[in-house]
């Protein structure tokens, strides 16, 4: 098929604005999947992204559609996750594509989320085509959606095209103007047929290798063609191509303009750069394409296996992640109260917990995670820099010259009766108010800057609390500023356990000691003699808990007689107490470390 006939284009969307939902229509309604076949969240591969009604990876797709004007045309669709812990996810995506899909929800209208990815898609300068999706909902409202389309996003109240996903109503129509406003792709280079394939994602599979996931910008590829990735300089010979309909399905070619899939005989894992340009070995390009950017991890937990004789299997299970997803990065790490693991660092907590969930489910792993952390720069009082993301590594208090930690700007939208609420929330989280923006009758944008370290958590959690669900947020890294920090260590029987270390700001750390303290005196089992546990600040206890010690009644057999007696086998039991607290260790159950940890603060 020419390429004036191919477009290629994204679905972007905040969080559950129908874009699973509609990518479904547009696979029934093109006739790619048959009746049998169809099924709901049909891109969403993974049982996770079905549980939760949320789409983590992007899934591409190859529909051939008759146009009103009698040709059929090839549309290309890359369906895009809509949380901000992927939006590196949906960057990556829209690199491959011309136009985008806008959907806005008829009901909830213009969501922090629906700003941020729009952002994205003009950086790539793409053809927007906006979608008022749910129309058929009783509590839709249609003028309030195209004033902030308008108004918001400056986009033509007369261009969006009212649909519902759910019903199939305006599917035809949102196909046409795929048509007649995405335009075709341009060929990279001119006339020069030089082969230029961008990777955009890839997977591993055990049977086949890695399969990468291409766009193709100019040339043709075919099996048998020995292709050489740009960045590594590595040569390899094309087993098979294919596009995505949306299983994977072989082709002879793919040409220029097309979104397909390359296997190759990349055995590892490591072999593959998201991002990378593949062109022929022996008449290669004369310079990559432009790339995405590198993709910087927010977030640092370490993850270890509940058995330690698990850890060569963990090592595979994180490695082949990785393939699948580049974002996630990892290196080796040891723990004295927890064995061999790895130190990981992610975009965010849902994406934490994404790939703590995956290695559970797909790799069968038994683990255990950390806190988790940030990066911290900190500055020695000899002059040099350093950046710290376990408490560990952090140098002693007297070297520190100044601490630096990561702040972010959040956007959060919420209706006009939370406004204290938020304030509220925001100065517990050590934030500032920079902005306030009245979007429309019912609804402000307050512009908040915080410390990353202090949305971790339970930001979001508490932000949906407060506003009864109706509130929304998006961020974006923000610098780093000096802050008054702490390394606070936690003492069980004045042994450190440095699973249990982190860096907190002065003002909460003895909140969150007791709050530690008081857990571990839970979950630790009672001992033969007193356990001390103890959260300290340097040689300073901030505080305390104490385990009492199991306590046989020695006295028990002494029927009347002198008191003396009973105080000496009380002496005698007190003596020995001492003696075993001299030598005994306290040894903490692993099922202790996943209760506190798991349970955050």
């Amino acid at each position: 098929m020419s390429l004036e006939r191919t477009r290629n284009f994204s679905i972007i969307a905040h969080i559950d604005h129908g874009k699973t939902t509609l990518s479904d229509r547009l696979l029934e309604h093109t006739q790619t999947i048959t009746e049998r076949e169809q099924q709901d969240q049909l891109l969403d591969g993974m049982d996770l992204e079905r549980e939760r009604g949320i789409t983590i990876k992007s899934h591409p797709v190859t529909m051939n559609y008759v146009a009103k004007d009698g040709l059929t045309y090839k549309l290309n669709l890359l369906d895009t996750p809509g949380h901000v812990d992927f939006s590196y996810e949906v960057s990556r995506s829209l690199a491959a594509c011309e136009g985008a899909i806008l959907i806005v929800d008829a009901a909830q209208g213009v969501e922090a989320q629906t700003v941020a990815n729009l952002h994205l898609a003009n950086a790539q300068n793409l053809t927007i085509v906006p979608v008022v999706n749910k129309i058929d909902l009783p509590n839709a409202d249609l003028p309030m959606a195209h004033r902030m389309l308008e108004d918001i996003l400056a986009i033509p109240a007369e261009d969006a095209v009212p649909a519902s996903a759910k019903m199939g109503i305006g599917i035809e129509e949102i196909l046409e103007a795929v048509v007649t406003r995405v335009p075709s792709p341009k060929v990279i280079g001119g006339d020069d047929g030089l082969l230029r394939a961008s990777v955009f994602d890839s997977l591993y599979d055990s049977f086949r290798g890695v399969i990468s996931y291409v766009r193709m910008f100019s040339g043709t590829l075919k099996r048998g063609t020995s292709i050489r990735m740009m960045s590594t300089g590595k040569i390899y010979d094309v087993k098979e191509v294919g596009v995505f309909t949306p299983k994977m399905t072989k082709r002879d070619v793919l040409e220029s303009g097309d979104v397909g899939y390359l296997i190759a005989n990349m055995k590892s894992a490591a072999e593959v750069k998201i991002g990378d340009t593949a062109t022929e070995s022996q008449r290669p390009a004369p310079e990559p394409l432009a790339g995405f950017k590198e993709i910087q991890p927010m977030v640092f937990a370490g993850i270890y296996p509940v058995s330690t004789d698990d850890f060569e299997q963990l090592k595979l299970a994180v490695g082949k992640l990785q393939i699948n997803d580049a974002a996630f990065q990892f290196t080796s790490e040891s723990s004295a109260a927890l064995g061999f693991g790895f130190r990981c660092g992610f975009l965010g907590l849902l994406h934490m917990e994404i790939i703590l969930e995956r290695l559970r489910r797909e790799f069968n792993m038994d683990i255990i995670s950390t806190y988790p952390g940030v990066i911290y720069e900190v500055t020695k009082t000899d002059g040099s820099d350093l950046e710290v993301d376990n408490p560990t590594f952090l140098p002693d208090a007297s070297q520190i010259e100044e601490i630096r930690e990561p702040m972010v700007k959040a956007f959060i939208l919420v209706p006009n009766d939370y406004i204290g609420e938020m304030m509220q929330l925001t100065m517990e989280k050590r934030g500032t108010l920079i902005n306030t923006e009245t979007l429309d009758d019912t609804r402000v944008m307050l512009t908040v800057r915080l410390p990353l370290n202090e949305i971790l958590v339970d930001f979001n959690d508490k932000l949906k609390s407060a506003t009864k669900g109706y509130g929304s947020m998006d961020y974006e890294h923000d610098g780093y500023e000096p802050a008054k920090l702490v390394k606070m260590d936690v003492l069980i029987n004045a042994e450190p356990v440095d699973a249990f270390s982190s860096i907190v700001h002065t003002t909460k750390a003895q909140s969150r000691g007791r709050a530690l303290c008081a857990k571990l005196k839970e979950v630790i089992p009672v001992q033969m003699f007193k356990v001390p546990i103890q959260a300290s600040i340097g040689a300073n206890i901030i505080a305390r808990e104490t385990i009492n010690a199991m306590r046989k009644n020695v006295t028990a057999k002494c029927y009347g007689g002198d008191i003396s007696r009973k105080r000496k086998l009380l002496e005698k039991q007190k003596k020995g107490k001492e003696k075993m607290k001299m030598f005994g260790k306290v040894n903490i159950p692993q099922e202790a470390f996943i209760k506190v940890l798991k349970s955050g603060d």
